[in-house]
C-alpha cells in the first residue's frame, strides 16, 4: 500500500490508497488506451472470457456510435429462467443467508473479515462491521435470496459469499430497477476453484426470478468496461497513526510534530444550524438530495423509504449531519459519511483503523468547502483516523483545499446489461457504492 510516487500525496504527506487499484479514464480515448493495454498484457488464454460472455460494454466496442445506450439484452420471459441453481464444483453446497441470524451474520463477518478487500503488501484489510453489513444488505424491498453463501457440504463451513440487493437507479432521464452486486468474497485457499464465476451467474439468476434484469457494481480492478474510473483520496485525521501503521509517510523535510500542526482541525463546527439529522429531517433531506442528484448522469432515485434507510444516523454505520436556518428552519445543506474500519495487520501496537468514507453531500447556501470541513471536525471528535473521499459529484471542489492526498487507489463503476456509449467523468457520477 505504500506509494512509490512521492509527489502523489498531498503537498507535505504522502497518503496511501484505500485497498482498490488501477489507472483513471478521463475520457473515451483513455479508456480505449487503457483497454487495449489491459488486452496486451494478458495471454489468449487469461483473457475476460468469462466477461466476454455477459451482457456488458464490451472493449471492442469502445467508440462505436451505432450501438444504442440502453438495455444490451432485452428480458425473457421469467418461466424461461433457470429455476435451478447453477451446479457447483463437488463438496460444496448453495445457502441463503439470514443475515438477521446472529450465527449466520457471525461466519458472514468471519469469511469477510479473513478474506475480503485487501491492499496489495498486506497491510490492511477491510473489517465491515456486522451492524454495517445489516445495514447494507437490507434496504426497502431487498430480497433475503439474493444473499447467497457457499458451504463446505461435509463441515458446513461458509467459504463464499455474494450478494445483491435492489436499488432505481437513474441513467440519463430513464430511472431502471437494478441490484446492486457486492461483496463477492471467496476464501484465500480457494481462489483457484473458479467459484466467482459461478457465483456471478447464480446471483444473476436470482435477480432475473424478481423481473429485474441490470446491475451495478464496482471493482478495483478493470473489466469489460468501466463506465467511469474514480480515485480515492485521504484526509488524515490522526496522522501519527497513519505514518505509525504505514498507512501515510512523513513528507519530505517534515516532522511529525510540523505534520501533526498540518492536518489539526477546529475544536466545533462553525456553521450556524449545523446538526444531527434526526427522522422528522427525512422528508426534508428527500427533497434536497433528490434535487441535487438530477444533475449527474447517473445517480439514485432516492424516495422517503430509502433516505430514512441509508441516510438516518446509525451509531458507527453512518452519520447525517445537516445545515437549518436558525431564522426559518429550513433545510439547506447536507453531509454524511460511513464508517468502515480497516484491520491492520501484523503491527504490534495497532489493530483496527477507523476510516469514514464520504457518501452524500449537499450544498445548497453553506459552501461545500465550509460544509465539509465541519465533517471533518465532528469525524475527528468522533476519533476517526482518516476521512477517504472518491472524486465524484462535486467533491473534488473540496479535495486539495481541505488538505485530501490522492491515494493509488482507483474504484471502476460498471453497469450489467446496460451501455452506456461514452464514459464518464467522475463528476458525472452521482452513486456512492459501498
Amino acid at each position: 500500500m505504500v506509494d512509490s510516487n512521492p509527489s502523489s500525496g498531498s503537498p507535505e504527506e504522502t497518503q496511501n490508497p484505500n485497498p482498490d487499484g488501477n489507472a483513471p479514464v478521463e475520457s473515451d480515448l483513455a479508456l480505449e488506451n487503457l483497454a487495449q493495454k489491459v488486452q496486451e498484457s494478458l495471454s489468449l488464454e487469461k483473457r475476460h472470457k468469462f466477461w466476454e460472455t455477459q451482457p456488458v460494454g464490451q472493449f471492442k466496442d469502445i467508440g462505436d456510435s451505432s450501438l444504442p445506450e440502453g438495455p444490451i439484452e432485452l428480458p425473457i420471459p421469467l418461466s424461461e429462467v433457470k429455476q435451478e441453481p447453477y451446479n457447483l464444483p463437488d463438496h460444496y453446497e448453495w445457502v441463503t443467508c439470514d443475515i438477521n441470524s446472529e450465527e449466520t451474520c457471525d461466519e458472514v463477518y468471519n469469511l469477510l473479515a479473513h478474506n475480503y478487500v485487501e491492499d496489495d503488501e498486506n497491510m490492511f484489510r477491510f473489517n465491515y462491521s456486522k451492524e454495517f453489513l445489516r445495514w447494507a444488505l437490507q434496504p426497502p424491498g431487498y430480497f433475503k435470496s439474493w444473499h447467497i453463501g457457499v458451504r463446505v457440504k461435509s463441515s458446513k463451513k461458509m467459504v463464499a459469499f455474494i450478494t445483491g440487493v435492489p436499488a432505481r437507479i437513474r441513467v440519463h432521464d430513464e430511472v431502471v430497477h437494478m441490484a446492486e452486486i457486492n461483496f463477492l468474497c471467496v476464501h484465500k485457499k480457494l481462489r483457484t476453484k473458479r467459484l466467482a464465476p459461478v457465483m456471478i451467474k447464480e446471483v444473476t439468476r436470482r435477480v432475473h426470478l424478481e423481473n429485474m434484469w441490470q446491475a451495478a457494481y464496482t471493482a478495483g480492478v478493470v473489466l469489460p468496461t468501466p463506465i467511469a474510473t474514480c480515485q480515492y483520496w485521504h484526509r488524515s485525521l490522526n496522522p501519527k497513526k497513519l505514518i505509525d501503521v504505514g498507512f501515510s509517510r512523513l513528507g519530505a523535510r517534515m516532522t511529525m510534530s510540523r505534520t501533526i500542526k498540518l492536518y489539526k482541525l477546529p475544536e466545533s463546527t462553525i456553521t450556524p444550524g449545523f446538526r444531527k439529522m434526526e427522522i422528522h429531517d427525512v422528508p426534508a433531506v428527500t427533497r434536497l438530495i433528490r434535487n441535487y442528484l438530477s444533475h449527474f448522469v447517473v445517480a439514485p432515485d432516492f424516495d422517503e423509504n430509502d433516505v430514512e434507510h441509508w441516510l438516518l444516523p446509525r451509531d458507527g454505520v453512518i452519520d447525517s449531519y445537516l445545515v437549518a436556518s436558525p431564522e426559518t428552519h429550513e433545510v439547506t445543506d447536507f453531509c454524511s459519511f460511513y464508517t468502515l474500519p480497516s484491520s491492520i495487520l501484523g503491527h504490534q501496537n495497532y489493530k483496527i483503523l477507523k476510516a469514514a468514507y464520504s457518501f452524500y453531500n449537499v450544498s445548497t447556501v453553506t459552501p461545500l468547502l465550509q460544509l465539509m470541513n465541519d465533517a471533518l471536525i465532528v469525524a475527528k471528535h468522533k476519533d476517526y483516523d482518516v476521512f477517504n473521499a472518491l472524486d465524484v459529484m462535486q467533491n473534488e471542489t473540496f479535495l486539495r483545499e481541505l488538505k485530501f492526498g490522492p491515494g493509488d487507489g482507483k474504484l471502476h463503476y460498471y453497469l450489467y446489461n446496460y451501455r452506456i456509449r461514452h464514459a464518464l467523468k467522475p463528476s458525472e457520477l452521482g452513486l456512492v457504492l459501498l
